[in-house]
């Protein structure tokens, strides 16, 4: 016999089952399409590998810069210390809204050899910017940073002001405010921030593909294994790369735990 009101909880529960199974269900069912011979196959190859390094080793950079360069910006939205902070959010959040292919053709419009920007980047680094790994950076970063900035905002708005203007009182200036108080206090958000942050980063494509088609990225890799190779070597790298994905993402969450516990 169901109690009363149970039929809430029952009723939620299905339609988040459902959910659920609709995430789940595509991915176990390109795993069982795969052989494990072809698995082992795959994986033996020095482009597979190669664009596995890509992809880890990029979005980690790109990552990184994004928590560099995206914390201040969250601390001064939080703070509201710059005018029409609102907009300025807006501005931030953009990426999230603009598909990705227009992102790629924004950016080869902005440093491509012949844009200003991109000249100025040919003269200092003696090389074009299209189809490097720096462009590759630069694409992951750009879809990849709302994610840093709104999750390391959001762990400087559970912070109270009452904290840093305490500390402020006792003398200590805004950098040793920010430093010792502010930021020890953000620390789980940032880093939550920095694990999206990267997991946006190494799935991107659309970007990518626009300005460096090579050298490839995971999913480039795929993409031009689905259009010039077979159905069965693209869905081999899928399921090696979700693997891969899937693992660095479980251990980067039970560091933070850990980190939070201890």
């Amino acid at each position: 016999m169901v109690k009363k009101g149970n039929w809430f909880f029952l009723l939620f529960g299905f339609l988040g089952g459902v959910l659920l199974l609709f995430i789940i269900l595509p991915f176990v069912t390109l795993c069982s399409n795969q052989s494990l011979e072809n698995l082992v196959t795959v994986v033996q190859e020095e482009s597979v590998l190669l664009a596995f390094l890509n992809s880890f080793i990029l979005a980690a950079i790109a990552s990184f810069l994004a928590i560099l360069f995206g914390t201040p910006l969250a601390y001064l939205l939080s703070r509201r210390m710059v005018p029409i902070s609102g907009f300025w959010h807006a501005i931030v959040d953009l990426p999230l809204a603009v598909p990705h292919s227009i992102v790629g053709i924004a950016l080869l419009f902005f440093l491509g050899g012949n844009s200003i920007f991109g000249a100025l980047f040919n003269n200092i680094f003696r090389f074009g910017f299209v189809g490097t790994r720096i462009a590759i950076v630069a694409a992951m970063l750009f879809v990849s940073l709302p994610y840093a900035v709104n999750a390391a905002k959001e762990a400087f708005d559970r912070i109270s002001v009452r904290i840093e203007q305490v500390a402020a009182s006792l003398g200590a200036p805004p950098a040793s405010v920010f430093f010792r108080v502010s930021l020890p206090l953000a620390k789980g958000g940032i880093s939550s921030g920095a694990i999206l942050t990267w997991a946006r980063a190494v799935s991107e494509f659309g970007a990518v593909v626009v300005l460096a088609y090579h050298p490839m990225t995971a999913p480039v890799k795929i993409w031009d294994e689905f259009t010039t190779g077979t159905l069965e070597r693209a869905g081999a790298i899928a399921v090696i790369f979700l693997f891969l994905c899937l693992s660095v993402f479980i251990v980067l969450r039970l560091l933070l735990r850990k980190q939070k516990n201890g």
